[in-house]
């Protein structure tokens, strides 16, 4: 919705392991553990060799044996990859029906899949999936009537499909596109420019660039920002530092690219530049997280009379956060939670320096804003669902726009001459459906929906359930499953969660978890502290110090289930990614008795060392740091889940996914947790990795998400004893 394009995007985040399976598999020693199948059985693991690398953390000798796992382009990490991968998927081939299960995630995947569309004068761009393509393929079309025509297929970036679109920017009269291509799943990106006219790709190439594109300056040009170029062969997993903006000119190369901003004094800092929709003003905004502050600074340059230096709108760099959401003469209108946890919009007035609140804060936070129209949209989050309201530019209410039901709505974009926005809804059991408001009549109506195989939404229940933390928090939970369950404390249930980062964790549909709830699974999504389901106050009662309320959270969530009768600690699985990884990893070391079966993909598995990878030290702000000072070092190290392992321990069912091109969660965590687990595992439990190529902290494609879905599903299955039927 915001009016701002920046060329960066600060936290979500050149093959370095080509070698990874092609190193011939080594003789290698073992050790056992269980397969999880009930028979007894014992599998047979890699031996890991142990190294005495031991680090001193203000007074603590913390040993570290498996520091050697994290040098990802040695032939012995190879090795040991390769020597993993064999065990892993020796053990999902014995599962009789992961084929019958990845045939079911195909069919329930096949169906056309559309992005809303967004206008540049008589054009409409949109994304369309036929079903099963690897990547989203764009069409323009003139007016929302016009016969489509391809502007740009990514599935020809590569020729296996692993390379995927990383970026796309209109220029302001549609004349080109600006847009990026990832290779294998990784956080860079190369950006080339396109001809709409001619469909055909300009000499522009440029490199270096993570998280973002470019705003354009007029037809002419565009700011981006981007790192210097790392050294060979450590191109995903050397720290990224040093961001600079740069603005480059169409038909010249990029050593020949101004430098607009940089800042040699702070390596740890983001830097991006946008432009306003009336291309008047360029918009600066820097940030720090890792030095642990959450909020930024933020400038601007009046284009429109050739300012060659940006004046400061907030000059320092706090824990407050502010967007230009648009411009309004020489005003600007900002969102921000200075002073207000929940959000809020005001007018900053340059010439005077004064704030005057348009949108003041609300009980419930504010999730998006922004003007389309001449009218101001913004959506808020009533628990952990979206109301969707109109405002004038000065901040009257005019209306609130009706949604289908309790789910999550996002977009509401346009222009600011457009007439309409189009906006998504989706919950658990309501597929995305595209809807366009008209302004003037102040209704809307479904402008494209999808027809989802074998899908009948009232063949499922949703349900808002609110259960107490160990403190006494009230935590919200979505529970989603097969209407007509009885609740005897024997449904295979899994619960998900995230916890950070500011992020809420909303209602959703999936059509591959369709696979899970037809086959009788309890899905439970846990809201905790840490992400922005009640504003900032709750996303700062779950970072740093706090830390462990998340873990509470969700431990508290997994005995709300059996507590009420869904499940069991014997039938109950846990799942989480990135952070999410790091939850779920942490949760089953402190509790490894509550679960039966755990899936953690590219977890924050480290710690202690998570800022010295790629861009880890941007986390700092919710995580803190291990060499900052005492006090965070010490709750870091009470809960890192390769810490944290106790020998000896029965560990649930364990599976880690990981990938070779995860340039921002680097598999060395994974490594490391799986290979201490491994260890330690005294139960007759598997403890696994699988290690993809060629794919990022994401599936880099749809082959290889419908792979590692079915993988990942079938291991889930098989552990807490359920036979497919289909």
């Amino acid at each position: 919705m915001r009016k701002i394009k920046f060329a960066f995007i600060s936290l979500a985040t050149v093959v370095f392991l080509a070698m990874l399976f092609s190193t011939p598999l080594r003789h290698v020693g073992a050790q056992k553990s269980g397969n999880g199948d009930g028979s007894g059985g014992r599998l047979t693991y890699p031996a890991t060799k142990k190294v005495d690398q031991v680090d001193d953390y203000f007074g603590t000798k913390v040993p570290d044996p498996y520091r050697w796992l994290e040098n990802n382009d040695s032939a012995e990490v190879a090795a040991w990859v390769e020597a993993e991968n064999k065990v892993t998927f020796a053990y999902l081939d014995k599962i009789p029906y992961r084929s019958q299960l990845k045939d079911r995630l195909t069919k329930l995947l096949n169906y056309p899949k559309y992005s809303s569309p967004s206008r540049r004068g008589e054009w409409f761009v949109f994304s369309k999936n036929d079903g099963l393509q690897n990547q989203n393929v764009y069409y323009i079309a003139k007016g929302l009537d016009g016969a489509p025509e391809l502007l740009l297929d990514p599935n020809k970036f590569s020729a296996d499909g692993t390379s995927r679109l990383g970026a796309f920017s209109w220029s302001p009269k549609g004349k080109y596109v600006l847009y990026g291509v990832s290779q294998g799943g990784s956080d860079w990106n190369d950006l080339y420019v396109l001809d709409v006219a001619s469909k055909r790709p300009l000499s522009d190439h440029l490199q270096w660039i993570k998280n973002g594109g470019g705003s354009w300056l007029g037809d002419e040009g565009f700011f981006y920002s981007r790192y210097p170029e790392p050294e060979k062969g450590r191109e995903l997993y050397s720290k990224n530092e040093f961001q600079a903006v740069y603005y480059h000119k169409l038909g010249t190369p990029q050593s020949e690219d101004q430098l607009i901003y940089e800042d040699k004094e702070h390596s740890q800092r983001f830097q991006g530049v946008g432009v306003t929709e009336d291309q008047r003003f360029a918009i600066l905004s820097v940030s720090e997280r890792g030095k642990g502050k959450d909020g930024n600074a933020v400038f601007f340059r009046d284009l429109s009379k050739g300012d060659k230096t940006f004046t400061p709108i907030v000059a320092d760099i706090t824990n407050d956060s502010f967007g230009v959401v648009d411009d309004f003469g020489d005003k600007f209108l900002i969102r921000t939670n200075h002073g207000a946890p929940n959000g809020k919009v005001v007018l900053y007035d340059p010439a005077t320096k004064t704030w005057k609140d348009i949108l003041p804060e609300r009980p419930e936070p504010l999730e998006s804003s922004g003007t389309t129209g001449g009218k101001l949209f913004a959506t808020y989050l009533k628990d952990v669902t979206t109301r969707a309201y109109v405002y004038s530019l000065e901040g009257k209410l005019e209306n609130e726009i009706k949604l289908p039901g309790l789910g999550t709505a996002s977009g509401f974009g346009g222009r600011n001459d457009d007439k309409f926005v189009f906006y998504s809804f989706t919950s658990f059991n309501y597929p995305p459906t595209i809807f366009q408001y008209d302004i003037a009549s102040k209704n809307s109506f479904v402008f494209r929906t999808v027809e989802v195989p074998d899908f009948r939404p009232y063949d499922y229940e949703v349900k808002q359930v609110f259960y107490n933390s160990k403190d006494g928090t009230r935590v919200p939970m979505f529970l989603t499953y097969k209407k007509g369950i009885k609740l005897d404390g024997n449904n295979p249930t899994l619960l998900y969660g995230y916890g950070g980062f500011n992020i809420t964790t909303n209602p959703s549909f999936s059509s591959l978890r369709l696979a899970l709830l037809e086959q009788g699974v309890v899905y439970a999504s846990a809201n905790m502290r840490g992400g922005g389901e009640y504003g900032e106050k709750w996303h700062e009662a779950g970072t740093k110090l706090k830390k462990q309320n998340v873990f509470d959270d969700f431990i508290a969530a997994a005995e709300y289930l059996i507590k009420n009768n869904y499940t069991s600690s014997a039938k109950l699985a846990i799942d989480g990614a990135s952070n999410g990884g790091l939850l779920v990893g942490a949760v089953a070391n402190q509790r490894p008795d509550l679960f039966r079966a755990v899936h953690q993909h590219a977890g924050v598995m480290d710690m202690l060392r998570y800022h010295t990878f790629t861009i880890g030290w941007n986390w700092a702000a919710d995580y803190g740091r291990s060499d900052a000072n005492e006090a965070e070092f010490k709750a870091l190290y009470a809960y890192s889940p390769v810490h944290n392992i106790k020998p000896g321990t029965k560990y649930p069912s364990i599976l880690v996914t990981t990938a070779d091109h995860d340039d921002r969660v680097v598999p060395a965590h994974s490594f490391k947790y799986a290979a201490a687990l491994q260890a330690a595992q005294a139960g007759d439990n598997p403890i696994l990795i699988r290690i993809d190529t060629k794919s990022g902290h994401g599936a880099s494609s749809t082959t290889k998400q419908l792979e590692q879905t079915a993988d990942i599903y079938s291991f889930i299955f098989y552990n807490l004893g359920v036979t497919p039927k289909w």
